[in-house]
């Protein structure tokens, strides 16, 4: 862990120092630092969120996966003001910003009735994108990263490695934007001379409105290999996604 990271777990826990407010749930050289913050609304509705910080050990280089539950709120409210944080987390300079993340939910809550914390994740369009790479040098680190991405912004989907690098993508179409600006930005890869390096080359070749029926939508997110046209296609079947594969062929030939 950084000493960034070790400072800033100090600093907190002098600032959330009441009963229940601060806790260190986890601290590990491997996986390190896991921080619990109470953080209520501050107004007379006694509104109480519990925020849980994943800090890896490349923190602050990379933002924090954050849970977020309440006794007060539902899960989708919970999972709103989850998409939220990342998507702030994801627009901060690379420097200790829990803090930070945890003044913008009570701004979030702040902003809401009585009875809905978050309003519009519910009526969220879910999208679907294919996006195709030019290479991957570094496999292990993009993999990795892709993995944490699709969590931390709730997308499932499917990286398929073969003579065609693909990402097939599903989920909130602001989680989805979120995650090729991501690529964009990111350094994700290495160059030639092993250096670290954006992803410049990234292609959107098809970004669609997901299906509406829940069981044609693409399960959890996998890495899975392919060393034929015939098996990338056996790949979109599997999915129910013929009608994608085929719309991007011609792209592919």
């Amino acid at each position: 862990m950084s000493e960034a990271a070790f400072e800033e777990v100090s600093v907190l826990s002098s600032i959330y120092c009441r009963e229940g407010e601060f806790r260190l749930v986890r601290q590990s050289s491997q996986d390190g630092l896991l921080v619990q913050i109470s953080c209520s609304d501050g107004g007379d509705r006694g509104l109480n969120v519990d925020l849980v910080f994943h800090l890896q050990p490349s923190y602050p280089s990379c933002p924090p996966d954050i849970s977020v539950s309440s006794t007060h709120l539902s899960r989708t409210q919970c999972d709103s003001i989850r998409q939220k944080l990342l998507e702030r987390a994801a627009g901060l300079s690379p420097e200790p910003m829990v803090h930070q993340l945890v003044q913008y939910c009570q701004q979030c809550m702040e902003l809401t009735g009585d009875e809905a914390v978050v309003k519009g994740s519910e009526t969220e369009e879910d999208w679907t994108a294919v996006l195709l790479l030019d290479h991957i040098r570094s496999l292990h680190r993009y993999v990795g990263l892709v993995e944490r991405w699709s969590q931390q912004l709730q997308l499932t989907g499917r990286l398929l490695l073969g003579p065609t690098i693909l990402i097939i993508l599903q989920g909130a179409k602001r989680g989805v934007k979120e995650f090729c600006r991501r690529l964009k930005t990111t350094k994700v890869d290495v160059d030639s001379a092993g250096k670290k390096c954006k992803e410049r080359m990234m292609s959107v070749l098809l970004e669609v409105p997901s299906p509406s029926s829940p069981q044609d939508r693409v399960q959890g997110f996998e890495v899975k290999n392919y060393v034929s046209s015939a098996e990338l296609a056996a790949a979109f079947q599997e999915l129910r996604l013929t009608g994608l594969y085929e719309q991007i062929l011609p792209t592919l030939k």
